[in-house]
């Protein structure tokens, strides 16, 4: 079997056909904002070919005068910094910015964000969104009639059940006081089963890699991936008699825009993501992105090394802060404990070429940093989908991130192997990965920190593995069924390569 090989982002593009209303496409993003007028315009060059940077100094301070002098004397303009963590973004159109920096005292890293000038290349992401068709949305509503206490669209959710989430809302909804962060394209906030748990103190656009305020500025434009709306509706989606049901009906979710408008995540994005998320009390965040260009960062690499320590220190601070980080696994079937992995995909934003990575050394960024729960996609018979990545040690915990109606079919009334969704202007609509999978580990983790309030979030980790359904390994695993094994899982059964601690529980988040 040949796994399905998005050429970017955490969600599959599934064609149409496969079930009710296919699937949603991969990662566009969200507009970059002009800095203020009382900062230096970024370097640029005769040919166009600013770059940004990370430049890393020791945190807990302002850059040294030494620091700053050095970074201009090799044309740097700085765009913010984030003290607490010693990141500074930088813009520059001097090929050797990076390595001039890293020789001036103070700087412990630096490197560039990207391989595209500023602004990005466009990507060739292709796919579009195809809404719950009307049949589809009446027949759910007749069923839900007949069930007490559901959502019209709750039906069609065989996720919810598959993590008990349908019998945890029995007891608990989850905590308002309770935010969970989506660090994505987008949250359309006006969607009437996002609007009544939506916290607009904690949302921003950070494209930018500076926080951009304006009222709004977290939304997806119309042209926009609607990626960011769907993960937050399956996270926290109101349980109000409109549309679905979230994982974590009751609690607050925000919107902070890391993705640009080309579909990539960068560095400086992601740092920025995190830090807001930490200095606004969320509770946790949800990740289901790669950053970009490389879907693996190796650590001898000078500028590579640079992005993992930067990315690393944000979501460390996040953590540090009171924030559990949760990110998805990545949809390209790979075992994360090989010796080598062939990765054909980077750098995506110029021209992209097959390199051999050692997994050890090079890391996908966030999941695999230190600290954050990484997730692999199960799907509707509670197999590992078909494209989810896995590995013994790497893969903490399993959810339902849907998989091919081929492979595994639901249950009536469900009619889709992929997951249900919010989608911009009030729609609904199913998409398929990784990406689908972490939002429901971050909702039961709201429900767990919506139960035990006080709970640091080591212990809500802790809680969380714990109550997970312990899942044996699946042997053979042969999920197209033509005789040959699909991937192998190593592990017993409560800490294995394909499941992890098991899957996520919400009625044990809500009752322990």
């Amino acid at each position: 079997m040949t796994a399905p090989h998005p050429r970017h982002r955490r969600a599959l593009a599934i064609p149409a056909g496969l079930a009710v209303a296919a699937s949603l496409a991969l990662l566009p993003g969200a507009p970059a904002t002009a800095a203020p007028a009382a900062e230096a315009a970024p370097a640029t060059a005769t040919d166009g070919t600013s770059l940004s940077y990370v430049v890393n100094v020791s945190p807990g301070h302002r850059p040294s005068a030494t620091v700053r002098r050095a970074i201009a004397k090799a044309g740097g303009t700085i765009v913010t910094s984030y003290d607490r963590i010693g990141v500074i973004v930088v813009h520059s159109a001097n090929p050797d910015f990076a390595r001039t920096v890293r020789k001036v005292r103070g700087v412990q890293s630096a490197g560039a964000t990207r391989t595209a000038p500023l602004p990005s290349a466009a990507t060739t992401d292709t796919g579009a969104p195809q809404v719950l068709s009307g049949k589809d949305l009446a027949a759910a509503k007749a069923t839900s009639a007949k069930a007490e206490g559901q959502d019209p669209l709750e039906s069609l959710q065989w996720d919810l059940p598959a993590i008990k989430a349908d019998k945890a809302h029995e007891k608990s909804l989850g905590s308002e006081k309770v935010t969970v962060a989506v660090l994505d394209t987008g949250v359309d906030d006006t969607h009437p089963d996002i609007a009544p748990n939506f916290d607009r103190e904690a949302s921003v656009n950070c494209v930018a890699g500076k926080p951009d305020t304006t009222d709004g500025a977290w939304r997806p434009s119309a042209s926009e991936s609607p990626h960011g709306t769907h993960v937050a509706g399956e996270i926290a989606a109101a349980k109000n008699g409109i549309g679905m049901t979230g994982v974590a009906p009751g609690v607050k979710v925000s919107g902070i825009k890391v993705g640009n408008p080309d579909g990539f995540f960068y560095t400086e994005a992601v740092v920025c993501g995190f830090m807001w998320a930490a200095e606004h009390g969320v509770d946790v965040t949800n990740n289901s992105y790669y950053t970009d260009p490389w879907y693996f960062n190796c650590k001898d690499d000078p500028d590579q090394k640079a992005l993992v320590e930067a990315v690393s220190r944000a979501t460390r601070y996040a953590e540090k802060k009171g924030a559990v980080n949760v990110a998805a696994a990545g949809n390209e079937n790979y075992d994360l404990t090989s010796d080598e992995i062939t990765d054909p995909s980077s750098p995506n934003d110029t021209t992209p070429g097959d390199r051999t990575v050692d997994p050890s050394k090079c890391l996908d960024i966030p999941t695999q940093l230190p600290g954050v729960v990484t997730v692999a996609a199960t799907g509707a018979k509670g197999l590992k989908s078909s494209f989810s990545n896995y590995g013994r040690g790497v893969v903490d915990i399993a959810a339902p991130g849907g998989d091919s109606t081929a492979y595994q079919t639901p249950e009536p009334p469900a009619t889709s192997g992929l997951i249900l969704g919010t989608l911009p202007g009030g729609k609904w609509g199913y998409m398929a990965g990784t990406s689908m999978a972490s939002p429901h580990v971050a909702g039961v983790a709201a429900l767990i920190k919506s139960t035990h309030p006080h709970a640091s979030p080591a212990m809500v980790k802790a809680l969380l593995y714990a109550e997970a359904d312990a899942t044996a390994c699946t042997k053979p695993y042969d999920i197209d069924g033509d005789g040959k094994v699909d991937a192998v899982c190593e592990g017993p059964k409560n800490r294995n390569g394909f499941y992890g601690w098991g899957m996520a529980d919400a009625l044990d988040a809500v009752t322990w």
